[in-house]
């Protein structure tokens, strides 16, 4: 794995006092080892998308524990709320699972004015729960017809079709989707747009739309839990919570009409197709390819270019450097996959434009 400029920072300081130590060739006793890396400190604040948000604790709160006097408060109100709390400037960073549109960039102070960095993988899962139902295969037009209403119980044909052999109820679907503004649906939304002319036309592609049918949740894990206590019922929501939950998830047709779970190896594979990811061009829903999963998403976060608080501002520019390049290894167990190179160069790239008193805090 590429070792982040704080890991390599540190390899060095290490090295140098250990050729020291050891009276080492070209060693002098009155020579002071180098300086262990300066990271800057403070308590940061962050808010936004609940998508990476179980990712986001395990890391920052090891991160915390390489870096004392850094400490990490992280609140998952969704993007839409991520993104109007860094554009009042009440938190250190915003998050969201799609970076911001251009009304928003403006409204937070212009594109020089602030950076977008992709920080973690991950795939949105379609939960469903349905009783002694313990395998469902959906494609993009029946998914498409459930959240519109036009299909509107478990025993009907396009469903059928798809599942032959199943003990399909006929019970009256129950659609659960987001409440509040989310990076979430908009992946959902986004891929629903690409294989459904009517979705893209009558409901659109967005953190929130005007949903035909169902019953709101916030944040993921209030959609997970609709979706546990309520018989019949279907939503969606990133892998983490699947998993951490016990609730089952739908197989879904691909791009390739290949049936997939979703699986990290299935994220990796929709973002392969995605050789330079940035805010304008950051979408990998419906990829080709025969083991992509086609509901896949980066996660962003958003920083201020010019750093008022040098030492604060240090501890947000590190933070992120460390969080995605030797971060990465404390998403698998939680279901995200790890960056691929050119994300992680695009956000170094993005990383080095962050100043403080006029000067690059990352050199």
């Amino acid at each position: 794995m590429q070792l982040s400029s704080v890991s390599k920072s540190l390899l060095a300081a290490a090295a140098a006092i250990l050729v020291g130590a050891c009276g080492g060739a070209g060693s002098n006793s009155g020579a002071s080892a180098t300086p262990a890396l300066d990271v800057g400190s403070g308590n940061l604040t962050g808010a936004g998308a609940t998508f990476p948000e179980p990712f986001y604790t395990k890391a920052f709160y090891q991160y915390n524990q390489l870096h004392s006097g850094v400490q990490i408060n992280y609140q998952a109100v969704g993007s839409g709320a991520g993104i109007q709390q860094y554009t009042k400037g009440t938190v250190d960073f915003g998050a969201s699972d799609v970076p911001m549109t251009q009304t928003e960039v403006t409204g937070a102070g212009g594109a020089d004015s602030l950076v977008e960095i992709p920080t973690t993988l991950g795939v949105v899962a379609i939960a469903y729960n349905v009783p002694a139902l313990t395998t469902l295969q959906l494609d993009g037009p029946t998914l498409a017809g459930i959240f519109m209403g036009t299909i509107k119980s478990w025993d009907d044909p396009a469903i059928k079709a798809l599942n032959s052999g199943a003990s399909l109820p006929s019970k009256p679907i129950t659609v659960v989707h987001r409440s509040d503004g989310s990076g979430t649906t908009y992946a959902f939304t986004d891929y629903l747009g690409k294989v459904s002319p009517d979705w893209k036309t009558k409901v659109g592609v967005a953190k929130s739309v005007s949903w035909p049918v169902g019953i709101g949740g916030q944040g993921n894990a209030g959609v997970g839990n609709s979706i546990k206590q309520t018989d019949n019922s279907i939503g969606y929501v990133e892998l983490a919570y699947v998993v951490q939950t016990g609730m089952q998830a739908a197989v879904l047709k691909n791009a390739d009409g290949k049936f997939v779970k979703p699986s990290l190896d299935g994220a990796t594979a929709a973002a392969a197709a995605n050789t330079s990811p940035s805010p304008d061009n950051f979408s990998i829903t419906n990829n080709p390819g025969a083991t992509t999963y086609p509901i896949a998403s980066f996660s962003w976060v958003i920083i201020k270019k010019a750093q008022a608080d040098a030492v604060k501002g240090r501890a947000v520019v590190y933070l992120f450097d460390w969080l995605t390049h030797d971060g990465q290894t404390f998403g698998k167990d939680l279901q995200y996959a790890p960056l691929p190179k050119p994300a992680q160069t695009y956000g170094e790239g993005q990383l080095k434009l962050i100043t403080a008193g006029g000067a690059p805090i990352l050199k």
